[in-house]
């Protein structure tokens, strides 16, 4: 029986070449093509020094091999490529013998591991959403259960009560029970397993929704708002008034933010070629990116990684939750959310969506 070795590799996770004593490519696999970023097509015969240039660090590495004879593994190098930002990539280097020109052909396997860090806080952030819920859960049963009573208490108080100013008191009481009700409700989205409403969706649908709803909004009458949209995105399988949700509060952060200086807010979208989403495969997928740009004062580096967490807040009026729950409904459409601020150049959030949520992929 006969196999394509060419389709064998292919196949493999890991990037692999193969030079021969020249430093021409004899075998480039599919993986390997996208961390050069380049086609594999017309790849064999070609030398890799002159399609990564001498100064790429594969070729620094090729080169000590050829002159130590000893195989070499380099965990982590920053893997510059074309038209790409730089990943993070494990590459190890070996001799395969020595060709009909008396030099060592030599073979490299390189192994993206920022796919490995995507999922690894894909699954820290999925422990993190799931403790919230166990909190929320508990919360709910020891806070909201007596909080009906109290409600009702301050509602026959009030009307027994002569006193406008007993009246006013009752009435605090009743709008404050609300309030706490309401934070409730909405710490309780990390415990319900709420299903999404999918249908394929133009993710300027919910982006121009948000902006209808925020006209209507105090706060913004200083702040510029820009559309920066790439009409020719596809659309992708998404509940719309969850991510219409998600993106408001992110919005109104960034309107918060700029509310004493005023400034721009400019929602953007594209495709991304980072591949910063992978699917259970291992394999990059399709992915949209949304981005909330704001020109306000920016995070404090000591307080940002704590940004997400359920009820922390540097505003005084806020509840801190608004970031939890965008974080919670774009993760459960499979997507990252990612900040980028500097103390007095504004904020930064970057939203990455898959076409298609982990659930709702098609088989392969």
């Amino acid at each position: 029986m006969e196999y394509d070795l060419q389709g064998i590799f292919d196949a493999l996770l890991e990037g692999v070449v193969v030079l021969d004593e020249g430093g021409c490519i004899e075998l480039l696999n599919s993986e390997a093509a996208r961390l050069f970023a380049v086609s594999s097509e017309g790849m064999p015969g070609r030398k890799l020094t002159e399609m990564l240039g001498p100064d790429h660090p594969v070729c620094e590495i090729i080169e000590r091999v050829r002159s130590s004879g000893r195989a070499s593994i380099h965990d982590e190098v920053d893997f510059p490529r074309r038209l790409a930002p730089a990943v993070p990539v494990d590459v190890a280097v070996s001799i395969l013998g020595e060709g009909d020109a008396g030099a060592p052909g030599i073979a490299i396997a390189l192994r993206d591991r920022s796919r490995t860090r995507t999922l690894r806080e894909e699954i820290s952030e999925r422990e993190r959403q799931e403790s919230y819920g166990h909190i929320a859960a508990g919360i709910a049963h020891e806070v909201k259960n007596p909080l009906g009573g109290i409600r009702g208490a301050a509602e026959l108080i009030s009307m027994d009560v002569t006193s406008d100013r007993a009246r006013r008191a009752s009435r605090l009481i009743i709008d404050e029970v609300d309030r706490i009700s309401n934070l409730v409700d909405e710490l309780m989205i990390f415990a319900r397993g709420d299903r999404l409403e999918l249908e394929m969706v133009n993710i300027h649908r919910p982006l121009d929704a948000l902006l209808d709803l925020l006209e209507f909004e105090r706060g913004h009458e200083n702040v510029e708002i820009r559309r920066v949209y790439d009409p020719s995105l596809p659309e992708i399988s998404a509940d719309p008034a969850r991510l219409q949700q998600a993106f408001l509060n992110l919005a109104r952060n960034a309107i918060q933010a700029m509310e004493e200086t005023g400034g721009t807010l400019t929602l953007s979208t594209r495709m991304t070629l980072e591949n910063r989403i992978v699917g259970l495969d291992g394999r990059p997928r399709p992915t949209i990116e949304v981005s909330i740009e704001d020109t306000g004062p920016g995070i404090a580096t000591e307080i940002r990684h704590r940004l997400s967490t359920p009820f922390f807040t540097t505003r005084r009026k806020g509840t801190g939750l608004g970031l939890a729950v965008a974080r919670h409904w774009i993760g459960r459409h499979g997507g990252r959310l990612r900040i980028e601020s500097e103390e007095g150049e504004g904020t930064s959030i970057h939203v990455d969506l898959p076409l298609q949520p982990p659930a709702q992929e098609p088989d392969a």
